[in-house]
């Protein structure tokens, strides 16, 4: 069940808009002004919010400023309700972070295509973060993978090589800490190929092998690309 924040500083306008939403079969919060829909949103997570401009203190234009630039509840569609409705208010309402305008009064169909509509959009774009999401965890772990199997294996060789020699009963100072400089490079190279990776703000991705990707691993290439 979709769960909605209602936000109106009239009793009247949240009661009217919750009859109409919970007979949709939404969940329906609600908020009487500014301070309590910000905390609501954070502690509840609502999927949409429907916010009421003109209200005291912290009008409705600040609250979706707040709440549109809050990585927590950034991606959460908020449709503006007011009745004020010309274009400077509607630019105003957009530019601060609204996904939709509704102008007072309103009518029951309206009201409820544009909800729909905003959430199946919402839904849409979550589905999208997510897909991204596991396509760059995927090429991280590819990428991290193919970088460091060589240093790896170097590894694991030197330190082979480090157990043979300290079985012989002449053992050689020179061979082991030729063999320890070969682990000491390779331990440099993974640190470096997982800071590299850490510092990576915009990855680069290229084809790897069948429908798998990579992240790009070259810097001129990601320098270019700010």
């Amino acid at each position: 069940m979709k769960k909605i924040l209602v936000v109106d500083d009239l009793p009247e306008n949240v009661f009217m808009l919750q009859d109409r939403l919970e007979k949709e079969g939404y969940e329906v919060i609600t908020a009487y002004d500014g301070k309590t829909a910000i905390d609501k949103t954070m502690s509840e997570l609502p999927d949409l919010i429907l916010l009421d401009v003109m209200m005291p203190e912290i009008s409705g234009i600040d609250v979706c400023r707040i709440l549109s630039t809050d990585p927590a509840s950034g991606n959460i569609p908020i449709i503006l309700v007011t009745a004020k409705s010309s274009a400077e208010d509607t630019k105003a309402g957009l530019e601060a972070g609204a996904f939709d305008y509704i102008k007072k009064p309103f009518n029951r169909v309206e009201l409820i295509a544009r909800v729909n509509s905003a959430l199946k959009l919402s839904e849409a774009h979550k589905l999208l973060l997510e897909s991204e999401q596991k396509n760059t965890f995927t090429a991280t772990v590819v990428t991290t993978n193919h970088k460091i199997k060589q240093p790896l294996t170097l590894i694991s060789l030197s330190s082979a090589a480090i157990k043979r020699e300290l079985k012989k009963d002449d053992v050689s100072k020179d061979a082991i800490l030729k063999r320890l400089a070969y682990i000491e490079t390779a331990i440099k190279e993974i640190s470096d190929i997982l800071n590299h990776m850490n510092s990576i703000k915009k990855p680069i991705f290229s084809d790897y092998v069948k429908n798998i990707k990579m992240v790009e691993f070259d810097e001129k290439k990601e320098e270019g690309s700010d």
